[in-house]
């Protein structure tokens, strides 16, 4: 359901918004209650209606006249130590995210973002999983947290990019850094956590497109036969927890190390999926994927193992391109997907066809 929300009166201290079916200053794909006006605190989100806001905040696709009231909110938060000018940041598809710098220098960054359960993406997870991973010191800290709202200890540094993971020695870099997530967020893990395996993903995807009458209902039970049997290639895993969204954006540099951000889709799972998802990612050839599989096994990637990696690949290509179908029919965003959604279908049957040729498929 598309409801919009439209500011009545605009204040820092007590702003008042009603749901209604015009004026569009965000567009939120939730239900509130209609034909209620209420007033709500910039600086708490302890009652009904600044949860509502909270909301509203996270799943918002922002104009420009929109921009200003999210940098309300966000200077409303109640940990800054004086007044502060919220810059916007590039990226991010499943929230929106804001630079601050307080008066004493330090910088952060502060993530608006609500669940999004049609992806399977939990915010109490993603808080419980960055905070595990700072303590595991592969992420920043995690200063501040509230419903839909995580703020972490800015990075000064640059995210990687395709090319850069294109490199035996970057490979080689990043490795100790993904070993240490496998071993040793689970251990610093607190409270719920969530799986994350890619072939119910994509049985479930299955389900929201039957029921979302996607134009791609008709690909759907060849589809799900093909992951049905890149699961049984797969086989049986040993259980991490994995970050589950190895784009090399979510991968910073700071000259000294790498760091590793964005924790929507944390969970345990199977290590196999982090290397095939950073592969697909980077584009990387057999050369460079095989010698990612050394550096992560400690050994030459026999037959068995490469094929098994090979059926991951696939299916983190299966999974974007469902992603994207789902997205198509869910999100607000003004995004291309049919583009996206093509581009990835040509990918996935690509990656199909060299799995399929490969020995024993």
């Amino acid at each position: 359901m598309n409801v919009y929300v439209r500011v009545i009166s605009i204040s820092t201290t007590s702003p008042t918004i009603s749901s209604t079916q015009s004026t569009a200053l965000w567009c939120v794909n939730m239900p509130v209650i209609k034909a209620q006006t209420f007033p709500v605190s910039w600086a708490t989100a302890t009652s009904a209606a600044s949860a509502v806001l909270a909301n509203a905040l996270a799943k918002l696709v922002f104009s420009r006249r929109s921009i200003s009231l999210v940098k309300a909110r966000v200077r409303g938060l109640p940990l800054w130590s004086g007044l502060v000018d919220p810059q916007p940041l590039e990226g991010g598809i499943t929230n929106v995210n804001f630079r601050v710098t307080e008066p004493s220098g330090d910088g952060y960054v502060v993530r608006l973002g609500d669940d999004i359960p049609v992806h399977h993406v939990m915010r109490f997870n993603e808080a419980a999983a960055s905070r595990a991973a700072a303590e595991a010191g592969v992420s920043p800290e995690v200063v501040y947290a509230e419903r839909g709202v995580l703020v972490v200890r800015f990075v000064e540094g640059r995210t990687l990019g395709e090319a850069d993971l294109r490199s035996p020695a970057m490979i080689d870099r990043f490795l100790p850094l993904l070993k240490k997530v496998h071993r040793d967020v689970a251990a610093a893990f607190r409270g719920p956590a969530l799986t994350f395996w890619p072939f119910h993903v994509l049985r479930d995807y299955g389900r929201s497109l039957e029921e979302g009458g996607s134009r791609h209902r008709g690909d759907l039970p060849a589809l799900l036969a093909v992951a049905a049997e890149l699961e049984a290639a797969v086989g049986d895993i040993t259980l991490v927890f994995g970050h589950n969204d190895l784009l090399p954006g979510n991968i910073l540099d700071d000259g000294k190390r790498l760091w590793l951000i964005d924790w929507d889709y944390a969970g345990f799972g199977s290590a196999l999926f982090d290397l095939a998802n950073l592969a697909t990612n980077c584009g990387l050839d057999e050369t460079l994927e095989r010698h990612l599989l050394r550096g992560y096994f400690g050994r030459e990637a026999d037959e068995a193992l490469y094929r098994r990696f090979s059926a991951m690949k696939c299916a983190s290509l299966l999974r974007e391109t469902m992603w994207s179908m789902v997205s198509e029919i869910h999100s607000t965003l003004d995004f291309d997907y049919a583009a996206y959604t093509a581009e990835n279908r040509a990918r996935f049957d690509a990656a199909h066809d060299a799995f399929m040729n490969l020995q024993g498929s």
